[in-house]
């Protein structure tokens, strides 16, 4: 039975999810399908919109992936960023979303309001800061606009995407690791490219391409903007951001796509990547988890004392996937 998506997204529980949209009926969203029909060109929306929308919302893109009938996101919710808003920041974020209503753009202008329209504006505020740290209405504000062009495109009407984008709670570092890779490794497993450098349309790529050109790829600074910056190992007074070392996360996704790729298959290399042993994770459980993790982990993934944990915070009945997220432990 589908769960309410209240119980599947708690900001409360853990900000990180992962999230994939899917066309309706498996439809081409981007790429050249069957018939030599090229909507390579819809990659471009999506990806402009994945990277514009973090300049809106209190909400930052740690990975993405697009691909030809879906896309991937790993979105971070920062409520901490929407509560410090001034009410000026809330309508003039939503105004570059939607009209607003008579009173904010009066507000805006510098009009005057009555008590009384003050009031209903403060009300109207306290909703659009809660939508713009919302995880549906970020997704909305990517689907809605892409399904209307691609119709208008195709000069055809009627859903483009599926009835509900699939979450997945990320609970810990581990579980965020390894989604974080299967996500970036998306079209290295689908054979579209050889290298992560070489997957278009990826935060992989763009990671990448930015670090080549920053004299300490590793300063939060001089990473890719419209990205979650990597801050480092946790420490005290830990600036906020993913918390790994940007270098050590690229060696660890160089190493596992290289096991991905047929050609590369064999045995693991003892030189493991670094931020396998900080997170303890046993480099074959790594493996499965980075390439079968939207198949074998359900909607909350994490190690099992972070999973039932959440899971008596949720108020479920049972503990849903035990088995597999012993692997992150």
């Amino acid at each position: 039975m589908t769960k309410p998506r209240k119980h599947l997204i708690d900001a409360a529980t853990t900000p990180y999810y992962h999230i994939v949209s899917r066309c309706v009926r498996r439809s081409f969203l981007c790429g050249i399908d069957k018939q030599g029909n090229n909507f390579e060109h819809r990659r471009q929306w999506i990806e402009e919109k994945i990277l514009a929308l973090p300049h809106i919302f209190a909400i930052h893109v740690c990975a993405y992936a697009v691909m030809s009938n879906h896309y991937h996101l790993v979105l971070e919710i920062d409520k901490a960023q929407s509560e410090v808003w001034t009410t000026e920041e809330v309508i003039e974020r939503w105004h570059r979303l939607f009209k607003g209503n008579l009173f904010s753009q009066r507000f805006m202008r510098g009009e005057p309001l009555s008590c009384a329209e003050r009031g209903v504006l403060d009300n109207c505020v306290s909703v659009w800061r809660s939508r713009l740290a919302d995880i549906s209405w970020f997704m909305r504000q990517i689907n809605e606009p892409i399904a209307r062009e691609a119709n208008a495109e195709d000069n055809c009407t009627g859903r483009f995407w599926e009835g509900r984008f699939k979450s997945q709670a990320l609970l810990d570092e581990k579980a965020l690791t390894a989604c974080m890779a299967y996500v970036d490794l998306n079209p290295i497993r689908a054979k579209m490219a050889k290298t992560p450098e070489q997957s278009h349309y990826t935060s992989a790529q763009r990671r990448i391409h930015k670090a080549k050109r920053a004299h300490n790829p590793n300063h939060s600074q001089q990473q890719a903007r419209s990205l979650r910056p990597f801050v480092g190992n946790p420490r005290q007074d830990m600036p906020a951001g993913l918390p790994f070392r940007l270098t050590d996360y690229l060696e660890l996704l160089d190493w596992t796509g290289k096991q991905v790729r047929a050609n590369k298959r064999g045995a693991i290399s003892a030189e493991l990547p670094p931020i396998l042993e900080r997170l303890a994770i046993d480099p074959k459980h790594w493996l499965y988890s980075a390439t079968q993790f939207e198949s074998r982990f359900k909607g909350l993934v994490g190690g099992v004392y972070k999973l039932k944990q959440a899971c008596k915070k949720l108020g479920y009945q049972r503990t849903p996937g035990l088995g597999s997220c012993r692997l992150l432990n």
